[in-house]
């Protein structure tokens, strides 16, 4: 599975700030949870298949993801380049959208922004961010997650 991360040149002004979205060729060891995501506004959701990704950073869905669901697209002030981990272009191009959705895992639930992006077999990766503020419990032998750390903005 082709994992993602986001580079950042170091500019300190995030609107002069340009961003690139890095992805993997192979994948490595792979955790995948089922989680909902829902539209802000109506309230209706689907279910889909998550990759927890350590080397992402930040939270990203497929295009094919967010229309199958009716998700919102909201368009991003400034593209974000996606290149593959060797710096070659990506066939997905730029990212130039995104959605904002609540996420919903065995009773955990928040409202997060995710960028538009092709990423092959997956739906939604969450990355760095999400795992850091969330620092999950996860057992890499089983392949379980447990949401035993989360902050207080989670319901």
């Amino acid at each position: 599975m082709p994992r993602a991360h986001v580079e950042r040149a170091g500019i300190t002004d995030p609107e002069k700030r340009q961003r690139e979205v890095r992805r993997t060729l192979k994948g490595l060891r792979e955790v995948w949870m089922q989680i909902g995501v829902e539209k802000i506004d109506t309230h209706k959701g689907v279910s889909v298949k998550a990759l927890l990704d350590s080397g992402a950073t930040g939270l990203f869905m497929s295009k094919k993801c967010a229309e199958r669901g009716g998700f919102k697209l909201i368009k991003l002030g400034k593209p974000i380049v996606v290149r593959n981990v060797d710096g070659t272009g990506n066939s997905g191009e730029l990212i130039t959208h995104e959605v904002v959705v609540n996420l919903y895992f065995k009773g955990h639930m928040e409202r997060v922004r995710i960028d538009m992006c092709d990423l092959g077999k997956a739906e939604v990766i969450l990355g760095m961010p999400w795992l850091q503020a969330h620092n999950p419990e996860i057992d890499w032998e089983k392949e379980e997650v447990k949401m035993m750390r989360c902050p207080p903005i989670c319901g």
